[in-house]
Parts: C-alpha cells; sequence; structure tokens
C-alpha cells in the first residue's frame, strides 16, 4: 500500500514538512508500504493538485494538520474527493482534538487519534487486505460512522521507533530537525503537550530517546548528506539535567555542529548554559509569554518570577548564546496594563531577538475549554482563521482594536531594536529592506 502524504502551506512555505508523517513514513517502510509528500503551496489550484496526485498513483492520502492548516486542508480534501475515489486519513494535532469536526468534514475517511506509527501500519495492512473498515477495530483510528476507538499505549522506548524518513522533511542547506522526547513535563494551560498527556491519561507519555539512539541518527544523516546546524524540536530541551550533561557530553565529541533548543527558565542552570555552549549551542529560546506575573501564574499556569527571566537571559547572553523570547498577548483575563508588563519585561530582559503570537485557543487545552466556558469563544469558531496576528475571542476586558494595536506596538519594538542593534552596518538600501520586512510580518502574522 502507498501513502501519499497531503502537507498544506498556509501563507507561505515553510522551512520544514511535517515530522509526524516523518516518523510514520520510516515506520511503515519497515513493514512492507510505501510512502510520499506533496506540499501544497498556497497558490496551487485544485487542477494541478489533482494532476500531482494521479502521478503518484496512490492508495490512500494522510493528511497531517494543526489548526491553522485545518481551514485550506479541509477545503482541498472536499475538492480533492469530489474529483478522485481515494480515501484519506487525517492526524496531527488538530484532529486529534477536534476529530468529529474531521469526520463531519467531505474527503476525510479516518481519523488518527494521537501516535501514529503503529495504528497507520495496521491501517495500511487492513486495507491491503480489503478487510472491511466499517467499524472500529485499530486502537487510535477513528473510522467515520462508527464510535471513538480506544487509544493505544504510548510507543515506549522511543528508540525503537526509527529515524525520521528525511526525505519527507524537505530540510535544506545542511539544517537538520531532530525530535529527543514525546511529551513534556509541565502542565501550561495553552500547550498542545499537555493536552496530549490528558488526552493519554498516562504519564508515560513522556519519554526520551537514550542520547546514544540521538547521536546515532546524526551519524545516519551524515552518511546521507551534510549537518551544518541542528534545530531541536522539542518543547523543552532542558527539561532533564542529567540527560542534558550526557548529551553535552557525546555531541561535543562525536558531532560538533551547532544547533538551537527550546528551554524554560525554570530548568537551567548557569552551569548547563556554559555546558551547552562548550557543546555548540548557538541559540536558545525560552517562553516568557507574559511579563505580568498575574497572568502566567493564574492563567498560563507558569509561576516563574520576572526576576528569573532577568537572571537566566544574563547567563545565555553571557555564555555566548543567542537568545529569543516568545510572548503572547490576547489572553483570557488579560488586560491592557498586563501588556504593558510584558512590553516592560522586553526592555529589560535585551533579547537578541523575541517573537509575538496572538494566542490562539487550541482545541484541547486547558484555555480552550475556558474560553469555550465562559463565551469568549464564538460559535463558528472552526471557520475563523487561526493565526498570530488576529484574536477570534470576545473578551471582557480587551478588544479586538486594543490587541491590533499592540500587536503593531510589538512590531515597532522589534523594527526598533534591531536598528539600534544593527542599523549603523546597514546602507539605507537595507535599512528599508529590513523596514518592508517587519511591516510585512506583521501583516501576515
Amino acid at each position: 500500500m502507498k501513502i501519499l502524504f497531503i502537507e498544506i502551506d498556509t501563507v507561505r512555505k515553510w522551512a520544514l514538512a511535517s515530522t509526524g508523517p516523518a516518523s510514520i513514513a520510516s515506520y511503515i517502510r519497515l513493514h512492507g508500504h510505501e510512502a510520499a509528500l506533496l506540499r501544497i503551496r498556497p497558490e496551487d489550484s485544485v487542477e494541478e493538485i489533482i494532476r500531482s496526485i494521479e502521478k503518484e498513483a496512490v492508495d490512500i492520502l494522510g493528511f497531517s494538520l494543526t489548526t491553522r492548516q485545518w481551514r485550506r486542508g479541509a477545503y482541498v480534501a472536499g475538492e480533492i474527493r469530489k474529483r478522485l475515489n481515494i480515501p484519506a486519513i487525517a492526524g496531527g494535532l488538530h484532529p486529534t482534538f477536534a476529530p468529529e469536526s474531521v469526520l463531519r468534514t467531505d474527503g476525510f475517511d479516518y481519523v488518527c487519534l494521537g501516535d501514529g506509527e503503529e495504528a497507520v501500519c495496521e491501517l495500511l495492512d487492513c486495507l491491503e487486505k480489503s478487510e472491511e473498515m466499517s467499524e472500529n477495530r485499530i486502537a487510535n483510528i477513528w473510522v467515520k460512522g462508527a464510535s471513538r476507538p480506544e487509544i493505544r499505549p504510548p510507543t515506549t522506548p522511543l528508540d525503537k521507533i526509527p529515524f525520521l524518513a528525511r526525505d519527507l522533511l524537505d530540510e535544506q542547506y545542511g539544517v537538520v530537525h531532530l525530535i529527543t522526547q514525546r511529551g513534556c513535563p509541565f502542565h501550561c494551560t495553552f500547550c498542545a503537550a499537555g493536552a496530549v498527556r490528558d488526552l493519554y491519561k498516562d504519564d508515560r507519555y513522556q519519554r526520551r530517546r537514550t542520547v546514544e539512539d540521538v547521536v546515532q541518527e546524526l551519524h545516519s544523516i551524515k552518511q546521507e548528506s551534510s549537518v551544518n546546524y541542528v534545530v531541536f524540536v522539542d518543547d523543552t530541551f532542558t527539561a532533564n539535567k542529567a540527560w542534558v550533561r550526557e548529551f553535552c557530553r557525546a555531541y561535543a565529541k562525536e558531532i560538533s555542529a551547532g544547533f538551537s533548543i527550546n528551554a524554560r527558565v525554570e530548568t537551567v542552570t548557569r552551569d548547563m548554559i556554559n555546558r551547552l555552549a562548550e557543546a555548540g549551542c548557538r541559540h536558545m529560546i525560552y517562553g516568557v509569554e507574559s511579563g505580568s506575573i498575574r497572568i502566567r501564574r493564574d492563567i498560563m499556569n507558569r509561576p516563574a518570577e520576572n526576576k528569573r527571566f532577568v537572571e537566566v537571559f544574563d547567563w545565555t547572553k553571557q555564555a555566548g548564546i543567542m537568545v529569543t523570547a516568545n510572548y503572547m498577548i490576547g489572553l483570557p483575563g488579560e488586560t491592557v496594563d498586563d501588556i504593558e508588563q510584558t512590553l516592560e519585561l522586553n526592555e529589560k530582559l535585551e533579547p537578541d531577538d523575541f517573537a509575538y503570537f496572538v494566542f490562539y485557543p487550541y482545541p484541547g487545552t486547558r484555555l480552550f475549554h475556558l474560553c469555550r466556558e465562559k463565551g469568549f469563544l464564538p460559535e463558528n469558531w472552526l471557520e475563523l482563521p487561526a493565526n498570530n496576528r488576529q484574536s477570534i475571542l470576545n473578551l471582557p476586558d480587551l478588544t479586538k482594536e486594543d490587541i491590533e494595536h499592540y500587536y503593531h506596538k510589538f512590531t515597532e519594538a522589534r523594527e526598533r531594536a534591531y536598528m539600534n542593534r544593527y542599523g549603523d552596518a546597514l546602507s539605507e538600501e537595507a535599512k528599508a529592506l529590513a523596514r518592508e520586512t517587519f511591516a510585512e510580518n506583521a501583516a501576515v502574522g
């Protein structure tokens, strides 16, 4: 059986395709099935999409969808179904936490809840044997018209899952992306990682590969191509201090390429940051989220103090590591004063760069349920754009105009910081181009 994974690009082509299909592809290939990838650009017409699918001669289509990809993904799946009689399965975060909406949509026959390697392989085995799939017989696979399936236990250990199928990732210039763990030990109310753990109702969902397995994957990539820089996409790379110490020793000895990670200020020490720098870490991204301690503690379940952020950002810069801060605005319970505190904290942190996002209540998260219970979430939320710039919520303490105003204030602050840092070295033409880029990013979100 051959599955064609459909990658939906929403606004512009992403640098990396979804890692879920790449993991499933490597697993099913070991069991005799085939896998390929089709990227659908925003400008691709239905006719072009159909022609590309027909060239592949596939047995089933696989959509990996976030909520941001959902609207376009649903449209594409519906248009394909009008012209081609090919079954389709949807997996990823959005189908996992809003499966009923997916199964109500023309073009989808199955939903994969949670991990998909073993589940999709079993589905392909059944389809290859032409077995009837009118009811749920495979854990994690929800068949249209049937009842909700059981959830299979998390695959353990993670080392038994084969390395990602790199031909499905569309990586370029020797920049490779690695996952060392699944799950997250923290309970942030806005994050899908906590929602996945709630889905499994099992703390064992938090799993990590051995350092040896991670290094072996990098060596296997080196045998096929170059490894110039490694992006570790784990939610919190620094969650386990002993694992990080072992990783730093092995990585510095055997790989020696620069790398970047996501971290939390509660999980790092000055010694750890220095070890990471010596091993090759060039970039650390911290989720600050809000400058308001009240919002972090009471709304987001992230109780770190502002002074801790200042301390850790100083350690990181002193170690020679570029530091990026991530912020959110438009949270339930947030006020204009809270957002002003976020801007003030950013001034104190003086990060090398920062990203800012308008909060979106992703299905399955605790803040999604809160927004629905409080009446902040519109009834037609699935029909509204899920982007980083505009709020879909009806909040009592923040208007949509307030959120738009502060989104532009963050854009201006980022442009100002960039010009203060690099402006003297830029030509007037380069400065104009930089301003255009910031303006475009603000418009796109």
